[in-house]
C-alpha cells in the first residue's frame, strides 16, 4: 500500500478531502504538517487546495517558504511524485516545481462549477489510469486560477507535452491557451486547478451519464499514482 502524504497549511480547506480520496483509492493517507521538515518517508505527496496563509501577499507565496516544502522541493527533483490542487498548484509555481505563475480570474470573480477537462498527457505519474484525449469531469473552485506564462515558456509546454490538461467546453479562468494543468519535465510533478479529490466517490460528485452526483473521474489520478509507485 503505497504512503500519500496530504500537507495541511495554515487555511488549507481540502486536506481531509484529498485524504479520503487516497484512501479510496487503496492508499494510505499519511497527515503532513507545514512546520515539519519531515515527510515521514512518504512515497508521494498532495499539497491540496485552500487559501493557505490566508493567500496573504499573494496565494501560495508565504508557503513556498514552509519548512515542509524545503523536503518537498528536494524530493521531487529525485523522483517523488508531487501533485498540487488548485492553491497546491499555485504553491507549485511559486516553489518553482512548476513554471508559469497564476493571477486573479480574468473577470475577477470566484468560479465555483463542474468542468470538463481534456485529458492531454497521460504519461505522468498521476495520469496514467486515464486514456490520451479522454474528457472528464471535475469540479472547479478558485478565484486566482488563470494560469499565466511567457508564449516561450507557453511553446516549451507544448512543444514537450507538458500541457497536461486542458479546458473544454469554455475558459473559465482565462488561463492561456486554455491550460488547466501541466507537469514538470520529468512528469512526477503534476499541478492543477480543478479538485479530482471532489469526485471520487458516487453520490458526491459531478452528475454523470450515470445519474446526478455520480462522477468519480478525480478518482484515477489517486490510482494512478498507487500504480506508478509498483511499476
Amino acid at each position: 500500500m503505497g504512503r500519500i502524504g496530504v500537507v495541511t497549511f495554515p487555511g488549507t480547506l481540502d486536506d481531509r478531502d484529498a485524504a479520503r480520496a487516497v484512501r479510496l483509492a487503496g492508499g494510505e493517507p499519511v497527515a503532513l504538517w507545514h512546520a515539519d521538515a519531515d515527510l515521514k518517508g512518504v512515497d508521494a505527496v498532495v499539497l491540496p487546495g485552500g487559501f493557505s496563509y490566508g493567500d496573504y501577499l499573494r496565494a501560495g507565496a508565504i508557503s513556498r517558504f514552509a519548512p515542509v516544502m524545503g523536503e518537498i522541493v528536494d524530493a521531487a527533483g529525485k523522483g517523488l511524485p508531487v501533485l498540487g490542487i488548485c492553491n497546491g498548484f499555485q504553491v507549485l509555481t511559486e516553489a518553482h516545481l512548476l513554471p508559469g505563475s497564476m493571477i486573479k480570474n480574468d473577470h475577477l470573480h470566484f468560479v465555483c462549477r463542474e468542468q470538463v477537462l481534456s485529458v492531454e498527457n497521460a504519461d505522468t505519474a498521476w495520469t496514467r489510469a486515464y486514456a490520451p484525449g479522454e474528457r472528464i469531469t471535475i469540479p472547479l473552485k478558485n478565484q486566482d486560477g488563470q494560469y499565466v506564462a511567457d508564449e516561450r515558456t507557453l511553446d516549451e509546454l507544448e512543444g514537450e507535452g507538458r500541457v497536461v490538461f486542458r479546458y473544454q467546453g469554455g475558459n473559465p479562468n482565462g488561463s492561456r491557451r486554455d491550460i488547466a494543468g501541466v507537469s514538470n519535465a520529468a512528469g512526477n510533478v503534476v499541478g492543477l486547478m480543478p479538485h479530482p479529490e471532489h469526485a471520487v466517490e458516487a453520490g458526491f460528485g459531478p452528475d454523470s451519464p450515470d445519474g446526478p452526483r455520480r462522477g468519480t473521474d478525480g478518482l484515477r489520478f489517486f490510482t494512478s499514482v498507487l500504480q506508478a509507485l509498483v511499476s
